[in-house]
């Protein structure tokens, strides 16, 4: 497609007689765009893929870029993901995103990581979406932060950071997530409030356990994933070694003992 219309010039010795209007186009629909955006992004996606394994990326099966402004890279399994803002990125800063991919120790991955963060790929903070507070919140934020401490102590030597815990009313299926965070925001573990209410505190420990993995994998330099090394500090702390597990309701439980006992 040209860059440029095609203007056509004429020179009549008479002014030529009008023709007639052409309908205006209709306006782009929005499937229209987001089809046009969704190609710009694959063709993005396979130059830098293409590149990154002229410098040596192995191992990985797909690349997804990404436009959060929470995670940089991160690798899960043989799935790279990477901030678009990378994709125009130098060739030291790539270079180094192959080198935390395919890194083989954690010192290898947090000296790729320094030099990812370097490079400047957010113009200004921008601060995360807070859903409103319901009753209890308060109460129960405070209870999770005290279990944090605890199991800190307990399974991580209390290794682990501080962080800031937050409940979320959006989460259809997923129990916790752990938000590794940026350099203008702080990490933080989010948990879904329906999960706690309707499964127990019980589950809701587990489900804080394992975010609590994953935030020990981020600050020791290690991929955030559901890998060996999380499946050998899930066992080691206690809890199902795999990224999901059934979760029984507090009332089907007590039906359960009930018919039971």
């Amino acid at each position: 497609m040209s860059l440029f219309d095609d203007l056509q010039l004429g020179f009549f010795s008479v002014a030529p007689t009008p023709a007639p209007a052409a309908p205006s186009p209709a306006p782009e629909g929005e499937d229209a765009r987001f089809a046009r955006g969704r190609t710009a992004l694959r063709a993005r996606t396979a130059v830098l893929f293409s590149r990154l394994q002229d410098m040596g990326l192995r191992g990985v099966e797909q690349l997804v870029l990404m436009r959060t402004r929470t995670v940089m890279v991160s690798l899960i399994g043989r799935t790279l993901r990477v901030n678009e803002g990378y994709a125009e990125a130098p060739e030291s800063v790539l270079r180094a995103i192959v080198a935390f991919a395919i890194a083989r120790n954690k010192t290898e991955r947090l000296a790729a990581r320094e030099v990812i963060l370097a490079h400047d790929v957010e113009r200004a903070p921008v601060a995360r979406r807070q859903e409103p507070a319901k009753p209890g919140d308060l109460a129960m934020i405070a209870q999770l932060t005290e279990a944090h401490r605890q199991l800190n102590a307990q399974w991580f030597a209390g290794t682990l950071k501080s962080i800031p815990l937050r409940l979320s009313g959006k989460m259809a299926t997923r129990l916790g997530h752990f938000d590794p965070g940026s350099r203008h925001l702080e990490p933080e573990i989010v948990m879904s409030r329906s999960h706690i209410t309707r499964h127990g505190w019980r589950e809701a420990m587990h489900t804080l356990l394992h975010e609590m993995v994953h935030q020990w994998q981020h600050e020791t330099g290690r991929p955030v994933d559901h890998g060996p090394e999380f499946r050998n500090k899930a066992r080691e702390v206690g809890i199902t070694p795999a990224a999901r597990r059934d979760v029984t309701p507090l009332e089907r439980r007590r039906q359960r003992q009930e018919q039971t006992g």
